[in-house]
């Protein structure tokens, strides 16, 4: 049985909700009208992001709107709509979750790989529990009773890495070599880190690079992301920052992001090199 792909589901059905309205000629304004809603919310119905519930009777009022009447074509939205209200495991914690980060754990669940940039945190989906609890305990909009659940976002995530009903997430990170230099909690905890991240380079499914500090000044410099690519979705760019987490899909802006992605990964070290320097920073610690 395949696995639920709640996010994924709901970009499509957004998509073709779009597609239908720019084929029919009214625009969101028109739409919002028509379902007594906001602007905001018809566009985040047509994109997909946030936690818009669509509701049964607005399909059917959008198809008559765009003058749908194909009874294949009204059964192919409904199945649609149900697939996207598929609970995804992360949905236990919501209550605890920053926004925003409820989109990335369905996205990089629904995603086939993902390609990431970080030069200040282990990636999430590399973090030991001590390392995570350590960062999470450093960040003062933490509450403390959220650190336990926080911790177990994390290890969720990284189940996708080793998941068996499909393929594994296929990953490829890149860290500045100031990550794996920073102690962050007790020194015990980043040793165990650094040779957590060693054991997690030798899965065929991860590749690891270290981007040398003696490089100087690099394109990545402008803060992390991550490429998401999907089977039948065109890929996504997440970028994290204090201010909030966007996701981009439009050409150019994921051409942009691939464009630095292959430039760091030109300039870092290769995987086997970046194994031993991994290896040497453990020593050290």
């Amino acid at each position: 049985m395949t696995t639920p792909q709640p996010t994924v589901n709901r970009r499509q059905l957004g998509a073709e909700l779009r597609r239908l309205r720019l084929a029919k000629g009214p625009l969101i304004e028109d739409v919002a009208a028509h379902l007594q809603t906001s602007q905001t919310r018809v566009s985040r119905m047509e994109t997909g992001k946030g936690r818009v519930v669509i509701k049964a009777e607005e399909i059917g009022a959008l198809c008559e709107l765009y003058g749908v009447t194909d009874e294949r074509q009204i059964r192919l939205l409904t199945s649609m709509l149900s697939d996207s209200k598929h609970p995804g495991w992360w949905d236990q914690f919501r209550e605890v979750l920053p926004s925003g980060l409820d989109v990335l754990c369905g996205l990089e669940t629904d995603a086939l790989a993902e390609r990431a940039w970080e030069p200040l945190l282990v990636h999430g989906l590399l973090q030991t529990p001590e390392y995570a609890q350590a960062i999470l305990q450093a960040w003062p909009s933490t509450r403390l009773h959220d650190i336990a659940d926080l911790v177990k976002v994390r290890t969720e995530r990284q189940a996708l890495l080793t998941r068996t009903d499909r393929a594994p997430l296929e990953l490829w990170a890149i860290l500045d070599e100031a990550v794996i230099r920073r102690p962050v909690g007790a020194a015990g905890v980043m040793r165990a880190q650094l040779h957590h991240l060693a054991e997690m380079a030798e899965l065929p499914n991860v590749t690891l690079q270290i981007a040398p500090e003696a490089k100087g000044a690099h394109p990545g410099l402008g803060g992390a992301f991550a490429l998401l690519e999907f089977d039948s979705e065109p890929p996504m760019v997440y970028v994290d920052s204090p201010a909030g987490n966007l996701y981009l899909d439009k050409k150019h802006d994921v051409r942009r992001f691939t464009t630095t992605f292959d430039l760091l990964r030109a300039m870092a070290l290769d995987p086997d090199d970046s194994l031993v320097r991994l290896r040497t920073a453990a020593k050290e610690k």
